[in-house]
């Protein structure tokens, strides 16, 4: 080739590498960024187009996580993370983004406290795309048993709104209403009587008592939604936070929240939290959803020790059980916590008890609304798999009929919800005193 040449080929190699370059310096676009801040742990989320590498480390004094994004360009996604980290943030002091190399953005979390960070990959599923996950998590995490034992000692529990009295039950509170109708006061007679027989026949609860309260869902995974985009998430832990102040508010009783924020939990780290605690029983609060709107009416469910008790069951356990899938787990994390807990299947006996405890819910949820089925149904939901404590996962209602989807995003109902489930689980421990710990009751 001629010299002239030679060097006018030279001269336009470059530009033709860098073209070549570029559509892999943009190889992935940020479609969205999330933070969820927890006391349990703060996730941040970032949404791409394509699948991103990554490189991570942590620094000391001062804490800090690097992490280095491979093959993504520094724009206004990437900026909107600095703005979404709050100031309230358990772990998170403030981030620094910026280029750290060609094709190469850095970011730095400066930090609360010492992390032991998890960063994983998710592929698309549902109307999520490709996710990168940063689960920030404390080195020395909280003690439950140890918030629980604080809440005692302190005598202080969370401010309750009115509830139930001692004697009360749901349709007793609705006698109070304005708006009921004269079948109440006929209602309330008769449950005062049943309460009144109850309360002679069985002995009080002899020791204090712990009830797990399981908001399904959170963070990542709304759960189902609503025709008016109301989020299962929401809902069951208005819920549940009502229920949490009933039970409080009794002095032999304490609740334990697997959740008590928008966060999400694995399936089995929400059995072994409720463990940790050696809680006497579980309640996994849901809301209900299928393909035809018609749909309606509440429904509890145990543990099936064989098959499910129907085909709606065994679909809606399926549908519950790819909440890891949704919310986002660390598959090296949950296939260890989930061999544990498989290790320790559910025995006769226990879901027995639970048929009782979803029994006593069950009759009680009667008194508020619709019952989907009349029985306790069956289905293997991973989050029942507790083996020493009965467990219950309770579907409020359906959030796809568009009637009951308003009525869940009533306080008004929600509050009614929370008043049949405590009163079912009163009435639970009164035909059935706890024992010892660890002993059967």
């Amino acid at each position: 080739m001629p010299e002239r040449g030679r060097r006018g080929f030279l001269r336009t190699v470059p530009g033709a590498l860098l073209a070549l370059e570029l559509p892999l310096a943009h190889g992935a676009t940020i479609v969205a960024v999330r933070v969820w801040p927890a006391r349990d742990y703060t996730r941040v989320t970032l949404e791409l187009d394509a699948p991103l590498r990554t490189r991570h480390f942590t620094v000391a004094d001062p804490d800090r996580l690097v992490v280095d994004l491979e093959g993504i360009a520094l724009d206004g996604g990437l900026r909107d993370l600095v703005a979404k980290v709050q100031p309230n943030d358990p772990y998170i002091t403030a981030v620094r983004i910026g280029q750290n190399r060609p094709r190469v953005v850095r970011m730095v979390f400066d930090l609360k406290a010492e992390i032991a960070p998890q960063v994983f990959s998710l592929t698309p599923i549902d109307a999520y795309r490709h996710r990168l996950v940063l689960d920030l998590h404390p080195v020395r995490p909280r003690d439950p048993l140890a918030d629980l034992v604080d809440l005692v000692r302190q005598n202080a529990p969370p401010v309750a709104s009115p509830g139930l009295q001692a004697a009360e039950t749901p349709a007793q509170a609705r006698a109070s209403d304005t708006t009921a109708d004269p079948i109440a006061a006929l209602i309330r007679e008769r449950e005062t009587r049943l309460v009144a027989r109850e309360r002679k026949a069985q002995p009080a609860v002899r020791r204090m008592v712990t009830v797990a309260i399981d908001p399904g869902h959170g963070g990542e995974d709304p759960g189902a939604i609503g025709q008016f985009g109301t989020r299962e998430k929401d809902v069951v832990l208005a819920v549940a936070l009502k229920l949490r102040d009933r039970v409080n508010a009794e002095p032999d009783m304490r609740a334990f929240l697997t959740r008590d924020s928008d966060f999400f939990v694995p399936l089995a780290s929400r059995v072994r939290k409720a463990r940790s605690v050696s809680a006497d029983l579980f309640v996994s609060i849901h809301a209900d959803a299928f393909v035809q709107p018609q749909a309606r009416g509440s429904s509890v469910f145990v543990l099936a020790d064989r098959s499910a008790s129907s085909v709606g069951a065994r679909w809606l356990a399926q549908r519950e059980n790819r909440s890891d899938l949704v919310g986002g787990v660390n598959l090296a994390r949950r296939n260890r916590e989930s061999a544990r807990v498989l290790l320790e299947m559910s025995t006769a006996a226990q879901i027995q008890e639970s048929r009782r405890l979803g029994a006593a819910v069950l009759g009680e949820l009667r008194t508020v609304g619709n019952l989907h089925k009349p029985t306790v149904e069956q289905a293997a939901f991973a989050v029942l798999r507790a083996p020493d404590m009965p467990s219950i996962l309770v579907e409020t209602a359906f959030i796809s009929n568009p009637e009951e989807e308003l009525r869940l995003r009533d306080p008004r109902y929600q509050a009614r919800l929370a008043d049949a489930m405590f009163a079912g689980i009163r009435r639970y421990f009164r035909r059935h005193p706890p024992g010892r710990r660890g002993q059967a009751t």
